[in-house]
C-alpha cells in the first residue's frame, strides 16, 4: 500500500509563496472596474496553430519586450527563472538550464526556433545550453507536458528561444535592428551585441553577432560551505586555500552569431540560416577538483597531480544550419504545409590546466514537417511528423556514458474549436526512440501521449482553465548505459538498462482575471508518476565516491503558482503598477519501506557486485524552494524603474542523504532611459541585482556548498533600436 505521507501540500508553505500573489489583487479587486482590458497579442510560435499567449489553453509564459531586456543573463536558465513556476539549475555562471515546476534536464526541451538545441546539457549538470539569450527576440515557456509538440523530451515542459533568424514576415522598414554595449561590476562584464535585418524585395537578410567576456565574479564571503564534521586539520587548510570575496574559476568567454536568408512570397516561403556558439566557461572548484582528493594516493603524488590538472574549463562549439520552407494552400483543405529542418555539429572538451580530458559531440539532424488545415465545421488543426538523428560521443577520462545513436519519429495531430463560451484544446501523439550505444545492445521504447484542455469564459475578463494530459517519456542514453565516475556530480552513477518507459498523468486547473486594473493567474496542478526515474543514492561508496544507481518507482508532484500585476496609478508624476508572484512544488516518491536491488561497480577491469536496500518513499532531490517576490515598477516619458525582492524560502523537504539549504533574499533594481530619434531610439540602462550583497545558495545546484550566487553588482550599458 502506497505511503500517504505529506500527501497535500502544508497550509502554511503555500501561504508563505501565495499570500503576497493573492491578496493584493483581491483588496484592489473590489474598486477595479468590471471591463475587462485588451492584451496585447503575443503570439506563441512554437504551436502550429499561433495562437496568443492568452488565448492558448495549455499554460505558457512568453517573455519579450522590455521584460525581456531586464531579465537577459549568460544563461537561458538564469534568464526565466524569475517567472512563476521556473527556476534555474546552477553550476557557476556558464551553467543554467531551466526547470519547471521542479523538473528539468530530459524532462525539459530546449529549442531554437521550435528545434531540439541537440547540445550535450541533459548529460551532465555541467553542460550549458548552446543557446545564447541575449539574442533572443522572445522566449516561449511551455509549463506541463508539451510531448505532443516536441516529443517525449518535453514531459516537463519545454523551453522555445525565438531568434528571429528566419522571419514569417516582411519587416516594416528596408534596413532595421538592435545593438547594445553593456558590463558589470560583479564580473568586469564586457558585452556587446547587434542584430541587422534588410530588405530586398521579397527577401529578408538577416545577420547578428554577440561578444561577452567576464572575469571571475564576487561573492560575499568565502566560496566553500564549512560543515560541522570536518576536523580542525580540513577546516585550516581550506581556510588558506579559499580567497574571500572572489570565486575562482567563474571566468566566461562567449562568441556568437549568425547570417540568414529569408525569401518570403504569396505562395510560400524559403529560408536557410548558419549560426555558430562558441563558449569556454570555468567550473568553479567543488566539482572536479574536490572530487579528486577523493582518490587513493599519497601526499605528493597528490599535490603534482593537482598542480598538473589545474584548474577545468569547458570548450564548447556548435554550428548549426536551420532551413525552414512552407506553401500556402496547396490542396483546399489546407492552409499551409510548413518545414523546419536543422542540422548540428556540436563538440565540448573539458580542458584540466589547458589539456584536454574528456571530449563530447553531439552530431545529428532533426526535422518537422506539419500541416495545418482550414478551419472545418469550427474546428482547427495540424497534424504532422517529426522526426531526428543524433549521434552522441564521449572519450576521455571522464567519460561515463557509452557512445549513443538516437533515432526518433513522431506523428502527431491537434484540434481546437470554440464554441463560445468554451474553447477546446485536443490532441494526440506517438512517438517511436532507439537508442543504440557503441558497447552493447540497442533499446527500443514507444511512447504515446493524449492531451485534452479547456478554456471556460465565465465572463468578458474572468475564465477557468482545464488540463489533463497522459504522457510518455523515453529513458535517455544516461539513464540507461551510465558506468563510472560522473566527476560533475561527485558520484559514481550506475545506469539500468532495462528501464521502461517513465509515464506521467498531469491534472489542472486555473484561473485568469483581467481588469482595467488587475491582471491575475492562478493555477494549481498534480502530476503522477509511474515508473519515474530517478538517482538513487545507494549508501555505497567507491574510490571515495558515492554510488547512485538510475531506477524507478512511482511519484507524485504537486504544486501551486500564481502571479498578479496591478494598475496602481497613473498621474502626471508617472505610472505605477505592482507585479507579485509566488509559487511551490512537492515531489516525493509514492512508496513506503524498502525494495532490494543488485547491481554492478566498474574497477579497473573486473567489477563489484553489490546488494542493497533503496527507500521506496521520501522525497525527490534538489527540488526548487517555494518562493514569493514582488516588482514596483515606474514609468514616466522616457524614464522607467523598477525595485524588486524575491524571498526563497527554506528547503527541508530533502531526499535521503540530501543536506535542508537556508533561504535567502535577492533584492534588485533597474533605472533606464529612452529617447526617440527620427529613425532610431536609444536607452541608456543601470541594473542592481543582489543590492544588499547576500550569500545565496541555491537548492537546485550541485555546487551549493562550494559556488554561491554572484554578490552585489551593477550592470550598465546603453541599447540602440532603428
Amino acid at each position: 500500500m502506497k505511503s500517504m505521507r505529506h500527501r497535500v501540500p502544508s497550509p502554511h508553505l503555500l501561504a508563505s509563496a501565495l499570500a503576497l500573489a493573492l491578496a493584493a489583487p483581491t483588496v484592489l479587486a473590489q474598486n477595479a472596474a468590471s471591463q475587462a482590458t485588451d492584451l496585447k497579442a503575443v503570439v506563441v510560435t512554437a504551436s502550429p496553430l499561433k495562437g496568443s499567449a492568452e488565448s492558448v489553453a495549455t499554460p505558457v509564459e512568453v517573455l519579450y519586450g522590455d521584460e525581456l531586456d531586464r531579465n537577459k543573463a549568460a544563461t537561458l536558465g538564469d534568464t526565466v527563472a524569475k517567472l512563476p513556476g521556473v527556476q534555474t539549475t546552477y553550476f557557476g555562471t556558464g551553467v543554467g538550464r531551466p526547470i519547471i515546476r521542479g523538473q528539468e534536464g530530459p524532462r525539459v526541451q530546449v529549442l531554437s526556433g521550435g528545434l531540439g538545441s541537440m547540445d550535450a546539457s541533459t548529460v551532465s549538470a555541467d553542460h550549458a545550453v548552446s543557446i545564447e539569450p541575449f539574442l533572443a527576440d522572445q522566449i516561449e515557456v511551455l509549463k506541463g507536458p508539451a510531448t505532443l509538440l516536441f516529443g517525449s523530451g518535453a514531459i516537463g515542459g519545454a523551453v522555445n528561444v525565438v531568434d528571429g533568424r528566419l522571419p514569417d514576415q516582411l519587416p516594416d522598414t528596408p534596413l532595421s535592428g538592435r545593438a547594445e554595449v553593456s558590463g558589470n561590476s560583479v564580473n568586469n562584464e564586457r558585452t556587446g551585441m547587434f542584430r541587422l535585418d534588410g530588405v530586398n524585395g521579397n527577401w529578408v537578410l538577416h545577420v547578428d553577432g554577440m561578444i561577452r567576456n567576464t572575469d571571475d565574479y564576487d561573492i560575499p564571503g568565502y566560496a566553500i560551505v564549512e560543515h560541522d564534521d570536518h576536523d580542525e586539520e580540513e577546516e585550516d587548510h581550506e581556510e588558506e586555500e579559499q580567497v574571500k570575496g572572489k570565486l575562482p574559476n567563474s571566468s566566461i568567454r562567449t562568441r556568437a552569431g549568425a547570417i540568414g536568408a529569408t525569401w518570403l512570397g504569396e505562395a510560400g516561403y524559403f529560408g536557410i540560416a548558419a549560426s555558430t556558439y562558441r563558449n569556454n566557461y570555468g567550473i568553479p572548484g567543488g566539482a572536479h577538483e574536490h572530487a579528486e582528493d577523493d582518490h587513493d594516493h599519497d601526499d605528493d603524488d597528490g599535490d603534482e597531480a593537482h598542480e598538473e590538472e589545474g584548474d577545468v574549463r569547458i570548450d564548447l562549439v556548435q554550428n548549426r544550419i536551420d532551413m525552414k520552407a512552407g506553401i500556402y494552400e496547396p490542396l483546399s483543405f489546407l492552409q499551409s504545409i510548413n518545414l523546419r529542418a536543422a542540422h548540428n555539429d556540436y563538440e565540448h572538451v573539458e580542458l584540466e590546466g589547458g589539456t584536454p580530458s574528456t571530449r563530447f559531440t553531439n552530431k545529428g539532424y532533426e526535422a518537422r514537417l506539419e500541416a495545418v488545415q482550414k478551419e472545418w465545421n469550427g474546428w482547427r488543426g495540424a497534424f504532422g511528423v517529426q522526426l531526428g538523428s543524433t549521434d552522441f560521443g564521449a572519450v576521455g577520462e571522464e567519460a561515463f556514458v557509452p557512445s549513443t545513436t538516437t533515432d526518433t519519429l513522431g506523428v502527431f495531430v491537434l484540434q481546437e474549436k470554440d464554441f463560445g463560451a468554451l474553447k477546446l484544446e485536443l490532441g494526440g501523439r506517438y512517438d517511436r526512440v532507439e537508442l543504440d550505444p557503441a558497447d552493447r545492445g540497442s533499446r527500443d521504447f514507444s511512447a504515446s501521449n493524449l492531451s485534452a484542455a479547456a478554456i471556460w469564459r465565465i465572463s468578458d475578463g474572468f475564465d477557468l482553465r482545464f488540463g489533463v494530459d497522459r504522457s510518455e517519456r523515453a529513458p535517455t542514453n544516461e539513464e540507461l548505459f551510465a558506468g563510472g565516475v560522473h566527476v560533475a556530480t561527485q558520484s559514481i552513477e550506475i545506469g539500468d538498462q532495462d528501464l521502461s518507459t517513465e509515464k506521467g498523468l498531469r491534472g489542472e486547473i486555473g484561473l485568469h482575471w483581467h481588469t482595467d486594473r488587475v491582471d491575475m493567474k492562478f493555477a494549481v496542478y498534480q502530476t503522477n508518476f509511474d515508473d519515474f526515474i530517478y538517482l538513487a543514492d545507494t549508501g555505497v561508496a567507491e574510490e571515495g565516491f558515492p554510488v547512485r544507481l538510475w531506477t524507478q518507482a512511482d511519484a507524485t508532484f504537486r504544486g501551486a503558482e500564481a502571479e498578479a500585476r496591478i494598475a496602481l496609478a497613473d498621474s502626471s508624476a508617472g505610472a505605477w503598477d505592482l507585479r507579485v508572484f509566488g509559487d511551490y512544488v512537492r515531489a516525493e516518491l509514492d512508496g513506503s519501506g524498502t525494495r532490494q536491488v543488485a547491481f554492478e561497480v566498474p574497477h579497473g577491469d573486473h567489477t563489484h557486485a553489490y546488494q542493497v536496500d533503496l527507500a521506496q518513499g521520501g522525497y525527490l532531490p534538489r527540488i526548487a524552494p517555494s518562493r514569493f517576490g514582488a516588482d514596483l515598477n515606474w514609468s514616466l516619458g522616457g524614464w522607467r524603474a523598477s525595485l524588486g525582492a524575491v524571498r526563497y524560502n527554506k528547503q527541508d523537504d530533502v531526499a535521503d542523504n540530501e543536506e535542508p539549504s537556508p533561504g535567502y533574499t535577492l533584492v534588485d533594481a533597474h533605472l533606464a532611459y529612452r529617447w526617440d530619434r527620427p529613425a532610431s531610439s536609444w536607452e541608456v540602462f543601470l541594473d542592481g541585482r543582489n543590492l544588499t550583497d547576500k550569500e545565496a545558495r541555491p537548492h537546485t545546484s550541485l555546487l551549493r556548498d562550494y559556488a554561491p550566487l554572484p554578490g552585489r553588482g551593477v550592470g550598465f550599458g546603453i541599447r540602440a533600436y532603428f
